[in-house]
């Protein structure tokens, strides 16, 4: 077999593309984002205009927020921002299953006593809920099974209060599925009609950590992000994995065959905005990611994050690019093109010359376009960065 690259020149917005895929987005190019948080959701969202065939690896090392209850409770993955994925592309048209999305969607109450909430989550269970009753057969069956296993397994002092009901339903199916992910993320894409495929980007249950520049060491996402808790009065040196919150125990995760199979599909690789280390680098960290992006010959995308991003501390946007590099190398190999890794960064008008002149010395092109809108200001508006992106392909 012969392999043949072609180069061509790309009007931006390529709106013929943007036409084609709008008219017909089942036959959408295959872009596959690394992300986590909730940065890329809305964009997640208006991309299903475009394509139904996203690809979306999602890190499961959180360990804050919607997940933390999970975590502690069953020692598993985090489900958080994987729940909030498959409900960012699932169907919501008359097409889709409009009953289960809401139901997924649900968040038990905050100020609810305790009683009022096991009761709810109990007609659940028993299928009398409002919000489970009207599900049709036999999906109804399989969600009361997986939230009757989490209540069976549930610890007695288990905090309902605020907790998503899709993260219950994927915390036992993850239980009813011997502690894995794949089969749960597969049923719950079903069940919602999930216009793209989202994945895991490791099955380890993994924590985050951080070796600060004054030389302490940070254990866990909630702790890095500068969001639930004060910013790192440090800069971040390393971040890599770790077994535990409780010691520093690094760890080497490995990503899945099944997800080097979906880079090698893919149409566009994208490294998508958000926290830069435990949104993005924390998605590049399984050993094998970086040399399965630098055998591909496809864009290779980064879209930085708006706003201030605590992890960062004052880095630029060139100084971000440096350390995803950075990143990748550490698994494809400290000499590995550029090229190979990363060609394109697109970015707002408002991006510095400064920060422009810096990166395209590395030899990565530069796409400054008018991504705010007045609407979404100081973040990205959807439109223009999807159709930025389809583009590209």
């Amino acid at each position: 077999m012969s392999e043949v690259t072609i180069t061509r020149a790309v009007r931006m917005p390529d709106q013929f593309r943007i036409e084609r895929f709008l008219s017909n987005p089942k036959l959408g190019p295959r872009l596959l984002f690394f992300s986590g948080g909730t940065a890329l959701n809305d964009v997640a969202r208006c991309l299903k205009r475009y394509t139904h065939n996203s690809i979306h690896l999602v890190t499961p090392f959180d360990s804050g927020g919607s997940s933390q209850g999970l975590r502690l409770a069953f020692n598993m993955p985090a489900i958080g921002d994987l729940r909030s994925r498959l409900m960012a592309l699932a169907d919501e048209t008359v097409l889709g299953q409009p009953d289960v999305f809401r139901l997924f969607t649900h968040r038990f109450s905050k100020a609810a006593e305790y009683e009022s909430l096991n009761a709810d989550l109990e007609a659940m269970i028993a299928g009398i809920h409002p919000l489970v009753g009207v599900i049709e057969q036999p999906m109804r069956t399989l969600i009361q099974n997986q939230l009757g296993t989490f209540q069976d397994a549930c610890p007695a002092d288990f905090n309902l209060r605020g907790a998503s009901v899709g993260n219950l339903i994927l915390a036992g199916g993850y239980l009813n599925q011997n502690q894995q992910l794949e089969p749960i993320i597969f049923l719950v894409a079903k069940l919602v009609g999930v216009l793209g495929t989202v994945k895991a980007v490791s099955d380890d249950n993994l924590h985050l950590a951080a070796e600060l520049e004054d030389g302490e060491v940070v254990i866990g996402q909630h702790l890095l992000t500068g969001k639930e808790h004060a910013p790192l009065a440090s800069p971040i040196r390393d971040i890599f994995l770790n077994h535990s919150l409780a010691a520093r125990e690094p760890a080497i995760s490995v990503f899945p065959d099944r997800n080097s199979a979906l880079v090698q599909s893919a149409d566009l690789i994208c490294y998508s905005p958000g926290s830069l280390y435990t949104s993005l680098i924390a998605s590049l960290l399984p050993r094998g990611v970086g040399r399965a992006i630098a055998s591909r010959t496809v864009p290779k995308v980064y879209v930085p994050s708006l706003g201030e991003d605590p992890e960062t501390n004052g880095m630029s946007i060139a100084d971000n690019v440096g350390r995803l590099l950075f990143y990748l190398r550490k698994d494809a190999g400290s000499d590995c093109p550029v090229e190979q890794l990363l060609n394109v960064v697109i970015a707002d008008r408002s991006t510095p010359d400064s920060d422009v002149a810096a990166i395209e010395k590395l030899g990565i092109t530069v796409l400054r376009l008018d991504l705010i809108s007045s609407k979404t200001a100081p973040y990205y508006d959807p439109v223009p960065l999807c159709e930025a992106l389809v583009s590209l392909t």
